[in-house]
Parts: structure tokens; sequence; C-alpha cells
């Protein structure tokens, strides 16, 4: 009778350690779980890398600098005719919309063509866009490590006209916080006002 007993009380111990396990880790992988509706493989938190690269005022900087605040960040290039342009522009809207509700964030833009986007092009481009967007641009090698890390595909066309090639490449925004790295991402149908609520929604929960 005592040895089942101690098999029932050792069953029910082992289940509330399970249960409490479960309790203590369930709040923060379903954290974000009422914001987020974007879907990637193996989870947003498997996108991005670490990196090094240059700002539009010449600067080496890292990641963990250029995402001290809830950042959106966008990979493009300034001699883009039209999306760019319009979805940077999108970007600081949606900055400026969370301003007015308290939060802070920062649009942030890297260069997928730095052979052309030197630091001063950059700084061109994201002071007419917003006051607080950081430009980013490195060697080809660091460009090409970042896009692999946050799986945003890029290629360069007519190379042989050097100064009016395009570039396609993918127009996903991503959504990185402080301490949890990439949590979403938002594409080109995406109004400021639902990019705000949604981004809110992140800080909030985070």
């Amino acid at each position: 009778m005592a040895d089942r007993r101690i098999m029932i009380w050792g069953a029910l111990a082992a289940i509330l350690v399970l249960v409490g396990g479960w309790l203590w880790l369930k709040p923060e992988a379903d954290r974000f779980a009422g914001c987020r509706r974007g879907t990637v493989a193996g989870g947003a938190g498997a996108l991005g890398v670490p990196f090094t690269l240059t700002d539009e005022n010449g600067e080496r900087v890292t990641d963990r600098q250029v995402f001290a605040k809830p950042s959106l960040m966008y990979l493009g290039y300034t001699f883009c005719p039209d999306v760019c342009p319009l979805d940077s522009a999108r970007n600081a809207a949606a900055v400026d919309l969370l301003e007015e509700r308290g939060i802070e964030a920062t649009p942030v833009f890297i260069s997928v063509d730095p052979r052309r986007d030197t630091p001063e092009q950059l700084r061109s481009f994201t002071d007419a866009l917003h006051p607080r967007m950081i430009g980013l641009t490195g060697s080809e090698d660091e460009i090409a490590a970042v896009a692999k890390g946050w799986r945003h595909y890029f290629k360069l066309n007519d190379q042989e006209d050097k100064e009016n090639y395009l570039v396609d490449h993918m127009t996903n925004t991503f959504l990185v916080l402080p301490g949890h790295g990439t949590v979403d991402f938002f594409g080109r149908d995406v109004s400021p006002g639902e990019m705000a609520d949604r981004v809110a929604c992140f800080v909030g929960a985070a």
C-alpha cells in the first residue's frame, strides 16, 4: 500500500511539474500570438542575423545599436523607381502614427545595392523620408549575409549599365523588437494605420 501511495504521489508530482513548466513557458511562447498575422517556416524568430554595417553617416554600427528600439526594417535600394520610396514612406507614416501613441519606433532602410548606395546617397534618401530613418549599406558580402539571414531575395539586373540597372527584390518590412528579434513582417498591402496597430500590439505584449 505504501509503495502504491508513493507511486501515486510521484505521478502527481510529475504531472504538477509538467503543468507548472507548461504554464511558466506558455506565456513567453504565446506572448505575441494575438498580434501576429504573418507565418514563417520555423517561426518569425528564425529570421535575422547579427551584423555590422555602415550607416548613412559613414559610421560602422551593429544590429544591437540599430535595433535599440522597435524597428521597421526594409531592404531595398535608393535608385528604385517607385516601390522602395512608396514602401519606405508608408513605414515612416506608421512610425509617426506610433509616436502619437507614445511609442518611439525606428524606420530602418538597408540597401541591397551597395555599389551605388554610398552613405551620402543613403543620407539623402532617408532624410527626405523621416528624420529618424537609419540607412545602412556595406560590402556586397555583408549585404548578402544580411539578406540571407532575413531570407530576403534580391538580384541585380543589367549590370553592364553601371548607372541605371534595376534590382529585383522582395518587399517585406520586418518588425524587430529589442530582446525579441524579428517577431513579424508586413506585406505591401498593409496600410500605415494597420501597421501601427500591429506594431503597438507587439510592443504592448513585449
